[in-house]
């Protein structure tokens, strides 16, 4: 019998990344953020139809964003930007942003000490998707992100 969800997909989002340029987008990925290629699917004009990738043990699916499909996702590029961000945690927030930029992803915010108990920063990929790295420096109660929240907020 066949399995419904694929081994590795069981209680997971996969995001479906649509890109103008996804070969150019898998190798980028791989240098940025260590992604491994599980497997493409490509079409006659070049272009790649489904590609599998892994970041950091999450899969993630990315294809070059149709042009003739009405309904499906455009890349944030032809949409003026976009409402979701990827969010990563990783050993060292600082050493994973400078390999983004290293790699091309320009640096939205350079990693600082956060309230809630982490170190973040954010990158922004050339095809427009935004990638929230972190990482964990402190162990912070609810209760301990509400004051801090309402002290920064002046409320």
């Amino acid at each position: 019998m066949t399995n419904p969800i694929p081994p590795g997909l069981e209680d997971r989002i996969t995001p479906y990344l649509m890109i103008d340029g996804a070969a150019e987008a898998i190798a980028f990925y791989t240098a940025a953020f260590g992604a491994e290629e599980r497997y493409r699917l490509q079409i006659p004009d070049g272009k790649i139809a489904h590609a599998e990738i892994v970041v950091g043990g999450a899969a993630v699916y990315l294809a070059d964003a149709p042009d003739d499909m009405p309904g499906i996702a455009s890349n944030p590029k032809k949409l003026g930007g976009t409402s979701v961000l990827l969010h990563r945690y990783v050993d060292d927030v600082d050493a994973a942003v400078a390999r983004a930029a290293a790699a091309g992803a320009t640096v939205l915010r350079e990693p600082e000490d956060q309230f809630y108990g982490d170190r973040a920063g954010l990158v922004e990929d050339p095809w427009g998707h935004q990638w929230m790295l972190h990482t964990h420096i402190r162990d912070v109660t609810p209760e301990e992100m509400r004051q801090a929240m309402q002290e920064m907020t002046g409320g």
